[in-house]
C-alpha cells in the first residue's frame, strides 16, 4: 500500500511537472501597417506547425493596426497575416510561456493576384483595382432600407436618375450578381442591407463578358466566414409620404473545414408619385395641345432569403452551395387625367384613366462553385454552375371615363384588363484557370456558357355587353431563346522587380459565338440571329513611382438588345404614350480607348481616366408620332455615336475626424442618326458629380453627407432634365460596440425629380416626375458575437 501511494504521488508530480513545462500560455502582439498607414481589419491565424488544418488562435487586427493572441498553450507555431490587396506574409514562432511581441509588420501589395492599389485615405470605402473601383457597402449610412438602386445613386462615377435609370459614361452597364448573370434585372429587387461590396469595372478585359458597352457592375451580396456561430438583426422604420419599415436576420456557424450561413431580409415601403405632361402635335389640328396629371399610391414589399453551404477538406480545395430566393409585390393604384384641346386652344376632349396595377415576382438561384488552389499562389482553378429562375405576372384594371368642356360625364366608363405572365430561365457554366508561364507572365484561359429562355403572355381584353372580350391585335405570346459561348485567353506580365515593376501589360482575346431567336403566338414577329466575333482587349501600365501610375488601354465590346428591348408588346396604360420593343434590333459594336492617371499621396488620392467610344448601330429610345396623335417610344437603331470624356475620383482626409470622395464624369456625344430624321438631336454635353463627406464628430458616432447633382443628358430627340439631391446618414456605437443607432434622412430638400424635354419638328414633349423621395428613417443593429464582421450588419453601420 505504501509503495501504491509512493508511485501515485510520484505520477501526480510527474503530471504536474508536465504541465508546468508544457501547459504553460502565452500571448502574442504587434502591429501591422503598409510601411505608411496601420491597416485594419487583417486576419492573424496561429497554425500548429504540426497540423496545418487547426487553427490554434485567430485575431483581426483594429483600427490601429494591433492585434492581441492570448492564452496560447507553448508549442511550434506558424503565423499569418491575411488581407486581400495584400501578399499573405507568414513567420515561424515557438512560445514557451513567456509573452512575445513581433513590433511592426509590414505587408506589401499583391501586385500580381490582384494588382490592386488600395486607396489609403478611404480604405474601408473605396478600394481601386486595374478595372476600376470596389465600394464596400458598409462604408455608406444614408440608405437605411432602401435598395440597391438606392445604394448606386451614392457611388463614385454612377449616374442613376429619378426613374431608376443606371448609366456608366451616359450609357446602361452590364449588372452582374455575385459575378454572374442574373434573372434579377431589376436593382429594386436587392435590399440594400443585403449588399456587401459594389465592384465597377469601367474597363474590362477580355475575361468580362463583351456585352458591357460603358462597363460592369458586380454586386456581392453578404456572406461571412467567421468562425464559431455568429449572428445579428437589424430593425429599421421611418416614414416619407407613407410609412415604410425594413428588417434583416444573419446568422452564421463555421468550423474547420465546413461553413453555413443563413440571411433575411425584407423591405416594405409605401410610395407616392406626381407626373405631369404637356405635349404640343405641331401638324395635328384636333389633337394640337395635350396636358397630361397622373397621381401613383404605391405599396412595395421585398423579401429576400440567402441560404450556403461551404466545405473546405484542405487547404487546397473548396466547394461552396449557395440559394437565393427573391419576392418581390408592387400594387400600383394610377389616376390620370388627360384633356386635349385644338389648334385654337379650344376644347377637344376629356378623360381620367384609372388602372389599378399588380405585380408579383417570384425568383430562385441556385449556384455551385469550386475552388482549387496550389502551391504556386499564381496558379488557380475555378468553376461554377448557376442557374436563375424568375416568374413575373403582372394583372391591370383599367376605367376610363370621359367628360365634356363642362366636366359632366359621357356616356358609361369604358373598362379593360390586361396580363402579363413572364417566366425566365437563365444559366451559366463557367470554368477560368490561370498558370504562369514565366517569373513575371501568368496566361489566364476560360470558358462561359450563358443559356436564357423566356416565355410571356400578354392579353388585352376590352368589356364589350359586360363581358372581356380579348383584343387579338394587342394581345400575343412571346419565346425568345439565346445561347452565347464564349471563349477568352489573356496573358498578365510585367517588366522589372515583382514587388515594384515598372511596366505592367496585358494581352487578351475573347470570342463569342451568340444563336438566339424568338417569335410571337401569333408568329406577326419572328427572328434569328447568329454570329461568330472576336474581342480583343489589350493595356499597358507604367508606374512613375510606388504610388503614382499611367494607364493606356483598348478594347472591343458589343451592346446586344435586353429583353425589354426586343419583348414587342405594347404598354398602354397611357394611352396616349404607349410603349414597346422593337425584335429587330441589332447589337451595337464599340472600340473603346482609355487612359488613366493615378497618385497617391498620405492624405489624398487622385485618380482620372479619359475615355474614347465609337459605337455603331447605337440603340435610343425613339418617339415616333403617329397619325391618330398617339406618341409610340420604342427603342431604335439610330446610326453611330462617338463619345470622349473625363472621369475623376478625388479622395482626401486631411483631419482625422473627417474625409471625403469627391467624383466627376463629364463626356461629349456626338451622334449620327441620319437613318431615322434629320431632326435627332446630333450633338450634347453632359456631367454629373457627386461628393460624399464623412465626419467622426465624438467617439463611436459617425455622420455622411452625400450630395448628386446629374446635368441634363442628351437623348436622341431632346434632352433629361438636371437632377440633384442631398442624403445624410448619422449613426452611434451603443455598449461596448455590439449595438448601433442610426439616422437617416434621404433627399433632404426634397429636390429629386426627373423628367425630359423633346423637341423635333412633328412634336414638343416636355414631362416631369417627381416620387415622394424625402424620407426619414431610424434603424437599431446588434449582432450577439463580438467577432462578428462589421461588413455583416445593415449597411449603414461601419466603424470609424
Amino acid at each position: 500500500m505504501k509503495n501504491l501511494m509512493q508511485k501515485l504521488a510520484f505520477l501526480f508530480l510527474l503530471l504536474s511537472i508536465s504541465q508546468f513545462s508544457f501547459g504553460q500560455k502565452s500571448s502574442i502582439k504587434g502591429t501591422i501597417s503598409d510601411g505608411k498607414l496601420p491597416i485594419e481589419f487583417v486576419d492573424v491565424v496561429l497554425k500548429n506547425t504540426s497540423d496545418s488544418t487547426k487553427v490554434a488562435s485567430y485575431a483581426v487586427t483594429d483600427a490601429s493596426g494591433n492585434f492581441l493572441l492570448e492564452n496560447v498553450l507553448s508549442g511550434d507555431y506558424k503565423l499569418q497575416f491575411k488581407l486581400i490587396g495584400f501578399k499573405t506574409f507568414t513567420q515561424k514562432v515557438k512560445l514557451n510561456g513567456a509573452p512575445i511581441s513581433m513590433g511592426n509588420i509590414t505587408l506589401q501589395n499583391d501586385t500580381n493576384l490582384l494588382n490592386a492599389v488600395v486607396v489609403k485615405s478611404q480604405r474601408k470605402q473605396i478600394e481601386k483595382t486595374d478595372g476600376g473601383f470596389i465600394f464596400n457597402a458598409v462604408s455608406n449610412i444614408t440608405q437605411a432600407g432602401g435598395t440597391a438602386t438606392d445604394m448606386l445613386k451614392n457611388i463614385p462615377t454612377v449616374s442613376v436618375d429619378a426613374d431608376g435609370g443606371i448609366t456608366l459614361r451616359g450609357k446602361s452597364p452590364m449588372i452582374l450578381i455575385n459575378g454572374k448573370n442574373s434573372a434579377i434585372t431589376n436593382m429594386d429587387q436587392i435590399a440594400a442591407s443585403s449588399i456587401e461590396s459594389i465592384e465597377v469595372i469601367s474597363n474590362p478585359t477580355a475575361k468580362y463578358d463583351a456585352n458591357a458597352e460603358s462597363g460592369i457592375i458586380n454586386i456581392k451580396l453578404k456572406k461571412n466566414n467567421q468562425s464559431g456561430m455568429n449572428g445579428a438583426v437589424v430593425l429599421g422604420g421611418g416614414f416619407g409620404a407613407k410609412g415604410r419599415l425594413n428588417s434583416s436576420v444573419l446568422l452564421n456557424h463555421k468550423t474547420d473545414k465546413w461553413n453555413f450561413g443563413l440571411g433575411y431580409d425584407n423591405r416594405f415601403a409605401g410610395r407616392t408619385k406626381k407626373i405631369k405632361g404637356e405635349r404640343t402635335n405641331y401638324l395635328i389640328d384636333d389633337e394640337h395641345f395635350i396636358n397630361q396629371n397622373r397621381s401613383d399610391q404605391r405599396t412595395e414589399g421585398l423579401q429576400n432569403l440567402k441560404f450556403n453551404i461551404d466545405f473546405s477538406p484542405n487547404e487546397r480545395n473548396s466547394f461552396s452551395f449557395e440559394a437565393l430566393g427573391n419576392m418581390e409585390s408592387q400594387d400600383n393604384d394610377e389616376t390620370l387625367h388627360t384633356l386635349v384641346n385644338t389648334n385654337t386652344n379650344q376644347f377637344f376632349s376629356n378623360n381620367v384613366r384609372h388602372s389599378l396595377e399588380l405585380e408579383r415576382s417570384k425568383v430562385g438561384e441556385l449556384a455551385f462553385s469550386y475552388d482549387r488552389k496550389f502551391a504556386d499562389d499564381r496558379k488557380s482553378l475555378n468553376a461554377n454552375i448557376t442557374s436563375s429562375f424568375n416568374k413575373h405576372r403582372e394583372n391591370t384594371d383599367i376605367d376610363t371615363f370621359y367628360y365634356d368642356q363642362y366636366n359632366t360625364q359621357i356616356g358609361d366608363a369604358f373598362l379593360q384588363r390586361t396580363h402579363n405572365y413572364e417566366h425566365e430561365n437563365i444559366s451559366n457554366a463557367i470554368v477560368n484557370y490561370a498558370v504562369p508561364v514565366s517569373e513575371k507572365s501568368i496566361i489566364e484561359t476560360g470558358y462561359k456558357g450563358t443559356f436564357r429562355f423566356f416565355n410571356s403572355d400578354f392579353q388585352s381584353a376590352d368589356m364589350v355587353n359586360g363581358e372581356y372580350v380579348v383584343n387579338p391585335l394587342v394581345s400575343s405570346g412571346f419565346k425568345y431563346n439565346e445561347q452565347i459561348n464564349a471563349a477568352y485567353g489573356m496573358l498578365n506580365s510585367f517588366i522589372g522587380e515583382e514587388e515594384n515593376p515598372k511596366w505592367k501589360y496585358n494581352l487578351g482575346l475573347r470570342a463569342e459565338q451568340v444563336s438566339n431567336n424568338g417569335k410571337t403566338a401569333n408568329n406577326s414577329d419572328n427572328f434569328s440571329n447568329h454570329y461568330l466575333k472576336l474581342f480583343p482587349s489589350a493595356s499597358l501600365q507604367m508606374n512613375l513611382a510606388s504610388d503614382q501610375s499611367v494607364k493606356i488601354g483598348y478594347s472591343k465590346r458589343i451592346n446586344r438588345p435586353d429583353l425589354d428591348d426586343l419583348n414587342p408588346f405594347i404598354d398602354i396604360t397611357d394611352a396616349l404614350n404607349p410603349h414597346g420593343g422593337n425584335p429587330y434590333l441589332k447589337p451595337e459594336i464599340i472600340h473603346i480607348a482609355e487612359m488613366s492617371y493615378n497618385k497617391d499621396w498620405s492624405k489624398y488620392s487622385f485618380s482620372t481616366n479619359a475615355f474614347y467610344r465609337n459605337a455603331t448601330n447605337t440603340i435610343r429610345q425613339y418617339a415616333e408620332l403617329r397619325d391618330n396623335g398617339v406618341i409610340f417610344l420604342s427603342p431604335q437603331n439610330i446610326g453611330s455615336t462617338i463619345t470622349y470624356g473625363l472621369e475623376t475620383i478625388f479622395n482626401l482626409k486631411p483631419v482625422g475626424f473627417y474625409d471625403a470622395n469627391i467624383s466627376i464624369t463629364a463626356f461629349q456625344q456626338n451622334i449620327n442618326a441620319s437613318n431615322l430624321a434629320q431632326d435627332v438631336v446630333n450633338n450634347a454635353f453632359s456631367w454629373y458629380g457627386k461628393m460624399i463627406n464623412n465626419f467622426v464628430p465624438w467617439k463611436g458616432g459617425k455622420l455622411q453627407i452625400i450630395g448628386n447633382y446629374n446635368s441634363a443628358l442628351a437623348t436622341a430627340q431632346g434632352k433629361r432634365i438636371p437632377i440633384y439631391n442631398v442624403d445624410m446618414g448619422f449613426q452611434q456605437k451603443l455598449g461596448r460596440g455590439n449595438a448601433r443607432l442610426g439616422l437617416v434622412v434621404t433627399d433632404m430638400f426634397n429636390t429629386l425629380e426627373s423628367g425630359y424635354k423633346n423637341n423635333t419638328l412633328l412634336f414638343s414633349n416636355n414631362r416631369t416626375s417627381k416620387s415622394d423621395t424625402r424620407a426619414l428613417m431610424v434603424t437599431f443593429a446588434y449582432t450577439f458575437k463580438s467577432d462578428f464582421k462589421e461588413k455583416l450588419l445593415e449597411n449603414q453601420f461601419s466603424t470609424e
